[in-house]
This record gives C-alpha cells, structure tokens and sequence, in this order.
C-alpha cells in the first residue's frame, strides 16, 4: 500500500448516533431523510449516509462529509437545516461527534491531512497532546 506524500486540506466527517426503538423506525427515518436533504443543499457539503446497524436494530447513525470545519458550522446556521435537521440532531447521543480527518484512502492511496486545530487545543494541561506536556 502506497503513503501520498503531499499532505492535503483536511476535511471533516460528523457521525451522529441515535438509538430509536422499531415503534418509531418508519418516522425517525422520514425525519433523517429531511435532515439530510437540509443538510446536502448547504455548500461545502460533501455526502451523507443514514445506516441502522447489523447488530443492534435500534442503533442508527447519520454521517456526513464537509469539506472544512467552516463549511459544517455554517450549514448548522441555515433556516432549513434549523428547521429540518437540528431537530433530529437534538436527539443524538450525548457524544463527540465531529472529527477532522487526518488520514484517508482512496484508489489504494493513503493520504495525510494537516490538522486545522492550533497546537494543544482541546487536550486538559499534562494529557497527552499538551503541548507544555512534552
């Protein structure tokens, strides 16, 4: 397997997890379907997918692609995705759930990405990734 050796924009990928009981898997997924549609007309959307696990039946996700942090905080502002997705999202799992990409493959390719986020954002002093750690 082939290492790209240029480093790309980063991009971000939102996983949003639900757990819904079958009672409701009929409404729940008109709602996702809005959502997505909301969220697909926003620009620097990328693509989405709504997927119900193999496992568990009542685990579902919804998982979108932008291509920068910015573009996925703007379309969190626009009338339509307030209206139609923030709704849907309000009922995600209490979990961190957007995540720059810093690695990707495509074609058998590996690609690195350089990270947007400044040196020793988001790490609590002494952890790991502070930078006054090391």
């Amino acid at each position: 397997m082939a290492m790209s050796s240029t480093v790309e924009p980063t991009g971000v990928m939102v996983v949003n997890r639900f757990i819904e009981p079958d009672a409701d898997a009929a409404e729940f997924r008109e709602s996702a379907r809005a959502a997505l549609a909301a969220l697909a007309d926003r620009p620097g959307f990328v693509r989405g997918r709504f997927a119900g696990s193999l496992d568990e039946p009542d685990c579902l996700t919804l998982v979108t692609e932008w291509e920068s942090v910015g573009a996925y905080r703007r379309a969190l502002s626009a009338y339509d995705v307030k209206m139609f997705a923030t709704p849907l999202l309000a009922r995600a799992r209490p979990e961190p759930s957007a995540f720059e990409v810093l690695l990707s493959a495509e074609g058998g390719v590996i690609a690195e990405h350089d990270s947007d986020r400044a040196p020793g954002i988001g790490h609590r002093d002494g952890e790991p990734g502070d930078p006054a750690a090391r």
